[in-house]
């Protein structure tokens, strides 16, 4: 797949955006991540996004770990930096962390792919730390944001987009489409 060009990106309805991930506050490293989006949002029914649950719990479970690996790569760079500092020069086994290293890069390129497969179903990717993902829904005419967070077994919240995450709301019938019965 080749790159799009501005004005290719802006004849086909779709926008660039730079998604920053830093592995840890105390690292001064960051990766910057392209993820291209549709102007206009794809949107699922609530039984749509259920259906693609166990396909985006692999991916975003693949990286989340992937991220796990190179901050724990990270950290283990920073102590041989933090030793080599005080010591005044140390002899370091260049191969191993030639090694190291091939496996962070590795483990970046696949949080990459990753992003870019749940990117391109069209669900977003809003907290690589807990796995949390959202679904943009019609409801009642506008965009809301079917809300599920790695580890739960189903999606049962919703948000609106400006809600955010502190602003969920269990599923209720105007999304299910399923009236309560009322007790006689």
């Amino acid at each position: 797949m080749s790159a799009l060009g501005a004005s290719e990106v802006a004849a086909s309805g779709f926008q660039k955006t730079n998604v920053t991930f830093t592995p840890a506050p105390i690292y001064a490293k960051k990766y910057v991540f392209t993820v291209t989006r549709m102007a206009k949002p794809k949107t699922f029914t609530l039984d749509q996004a259920q259906t693609l649950l166990p396909v985006l719990k692999s991916l975003i479970g693949r990286a989340m770990e992937g991220k796990k690996q190179i901050e724990q790569i990270e950290k283990e760079f920073q102590k041989i930096k933090y030793r080599v500092m005080l010591i005044g020069g140390m002899l370091l086994d260049v191969a191993a962390m030639a090694r190291r290293k091939a496996e962070q890069d590795k483990a970046l390129q696949e949080i990459k792919d990753a992003l870019a497969e749940i990117g391109s179903i069209g669900v977003q990717v809003k907290d690589l730390d807990t796995g949390l993902l959202d679904f943009p829904c019609v409801l009642d005419n506008e965009i809301v944001l079917l809300c599920w967070k790695y580890g739960e077994e189903k999606i049962e919240y919703w948000h609106s987009v400006e809600e955010g995450f502190a602003g969920r709301k269990p599923i209720d019938e105007r999304i299910t489409g399923k009236k309560k019965e009322k007790p006689n």
